[in-house]
């Protein structure tokens, strides 16, 4: 599935299943919560934190696809084209930091 595959289909969904979008600041509040719910999955797998028994059904795949999900209500109600904002994303990042990382001795392995 292509980028804008994705917007279409969810576009669809909230369209038809969903009714209409949330407000984009009701959307926004959700695309923060469901970051924190991938960065709790992180504190505790990756982390220092451990798991508690309610975490058990949390899948970190499901919460990057859920904040995925919202990320791109949020780009389909405000029309954002992801792939063409991805691509010239990409093309600044090449140009700004071409050497950068390279140069970045923090980066290199002992």
């Amino acid at each position: 599935m292509t980028i804008q595959e994705a917007q279409d289909i969810i576009d669809k969904w909230i369209n038809t299943t969903g009714v209409r979008y949330f407000n984009e600041l009701t959307n926004m509040a959700l695309l923060t919560e469901e970051v924190g719910e991938v960065a709790r999955i992180i504190a505790r797998q990756y982390g220092e934190q451990s798991f508690k028994s309610s975490d058990n059904d949390k899948n970190l795949a499901d919460e990057l696809a859920d904040v995925l999900f919202v990320l791109i209500c949020i780009a389909n109600q405000t029309g954002v084209d992801l792939t063409d904002a991805l691509q010239k994303n990409l093309e600044k990042k090449n140009l700004r930091d071409a050497n950068r990382h390279l140069d970045n001795k923090k980066l290199r392995k002992e």
